[in-house]
């Protein structure tokens, strides 16, 4: 199960089989409960997480005691490679959206394997440059495009990720609210809340007491690639 989830994760996936399994031997339990902290922006790394099942926030604040939410990691994901690798500080800090069961690998055992093991150490520096791609779109989404392309593009990744299809649409089940929604999209929580609200009234979206549901995943897919000069 370990080296499956391994497998599904961006960090390992396409690494060889025995390599996988000598990873998934390092890894431990850990669980944590909705709204626990994992670790905290400053705090010395002492391993790597994958999360197996729930949902854990990124995130990281400002002079003013503002949060902002870098990423969401469900199922598969792996995350706190950069301060495990150079064993600086967290750059940010983990916290559980809602019950989470993760594996741990521990700093130590992880840098004694990509000694042993060049091919390992090559496979976590081509992915690493992948992931510099995706935060380098991260930021071009946030120069050019509008706030209800964000958050179109927001909604489709969370409906996909964790939503319940259903005859009215996809419900998406992540326990996100508006101001956890505002802090992933850099934006104010009234901004957020009065962008719902166009969505609803051009019917790509409804919702269900706090819950979102998607009604047409098409269009709020079209609404996702919208530019801020053609809006």
């Amino acid at each position: 199960m370990r080296a499956q989830l391994l497998a599904k994760s961006f960090l390992f996936r396409g690494l060889e089989p025995g390599l996988l399994e000598s990873v998934a031997r390092l890894c431990l339990p850990r669980k944590l409960g909705v709204g626990e902290t994992l670790f905290w922006e400053d705090e010395p790394a002492d391993a790597l997480f994958g999360v197996a099942k729930g949902l854990i926030r990124i995130w990281v604040h400002g002079p003013d005691g503002r949060e902002l939410t870098l990423n969401l990691m469900e199922s598969g994901d792996f995350f706190g490679e950069i301060a495990l690798l150079d064993g600086l500080p967290r750059t940010a800090s983990a916290s559980a959206l809602a019950d989470t069961e993760m594996l741990s690998v521990p700093r130590a055992a992880f840098l004694e394997l990509m000694v042993k093991e060049p091919k390992l150490a090559l496979h976590i520096i081509e992915l690493l440059c992948e992931r510099l791609r995706y935060n380098t779109d991260r930021i071009r989404d946030a120069a050019f495009l509008d706030l209800g392309a964000r958050l179109a593009k927001t909604l489709e990744a969370l409906a996909l990720g964790h939503g319940e299809e259903g005859p009215e649409g996809i419900l998406i089940t992540a326990k996100l609210n508006q101001s956890e929604l505002a802090q992933l999209l850099g934006v104010t929580r009234e901004a957020v809340n009065k962008q719902l609200k166009q969505f609803a009234q051009e019917g790509l979206i409804s919702t269900k007491g706090s819950r979102i549901l998607v009604l047409d995943a098409t269009a709020l897919s079209a609404r996702g690639k919208i530019k801020e000069e053609s809006a």
